[in-house]
């Protein structure tokens, strides 16, 4: 027969360890978070086990527990980087396109990356470029559903190299100019982009895309 003395004594060792398991996965993607920031490139390559966990203080087993894969790994960091920008792709809309974008921008300027180019082909980038793409495929069908999808798709492709930090990098890097000035240039640009996706006129921008 089980002592019922011991049940609350049980329910509180198992709220105990798993809150200490939430604080060791939050040591760890906090410490992966850090090392990215630190990274001269997008290359995550040196976003592994090892590294994470000497910076995280914990030991590689530890991460493997939380973590089963580097993929898992990156994914996590990644999301973590999203939400310190402010990012949630599925609540972009066109009316506030330039506000995300502006976030994201400004969240570039506490890295220590250089440039981005080339294209990082690290599966959480992967995967975050898949996830922006849908997200801006859909507001613009959202917003001009009678359009044929050649010119939606024009148009989201459109926002999609202004929201770039490639853009942004090329503004800062090779004209000069400060981080907020390239942040306004290309926030007036994406606002001219989504006013002619639903002109006053009802004549599409793009044309020559049938």
């Amino acid at each position: 027969m089980v002592d019922s003395s011991t049940v609350p004594r049980r329910a509180y060792d198992n709220r105990a360890r798993a809150q200490k398991a939430a604080q060791t996965r939050e040591r760890i993607v906090a410490a992966g978070s850090e090392l990215v920031h630190e990274f001269e490139s997008w290359d995550w390559r040196g976003l592994t086990f090892r590294a994470v966990a000497e910076r995280a203080g914990v030991g590689e087993r530890t991460v493997y527990r939380h973590f089963p894969t580097e993929r898992h790994l990156h994914d996590a960091v990644m999301a973590r980087l999203e939400a310190e920008a402010g990012v949630r792709y599925e609540d972009v809309t066109l009316a506030n396109l330039g506000e995300v974008t502006r976030r994201v921008f400004a969240s570039l300027q506490r890295f220590s990356v250089r440039e981005s180019l080339p294209t990082p082909r690290d599966s959480a980038f992967v995967s975050s470029d898949e996830r922006r793409r849908e997200a801006l495929r859909r507001v613009v069908s959202e917003a001009a559903p009678e359009l044929p999808d050649a010119q939606r798709n024009t148009m989201a492709g459109l926002l999609d190299v202004l929201w770039s930090p490639a853009s942004y990098e090329r503004l800062v890097g090779g004209w000069g100019l400060r981080g907020e000035d390239a942040t306004g240039a290309i926030e007036w640009l994406m606002a001219q982009v989504v006013k002619a996706i639903q002109p006053d006129d009802a004549d599409p921008c793009i044309t020559s895309v049938e």
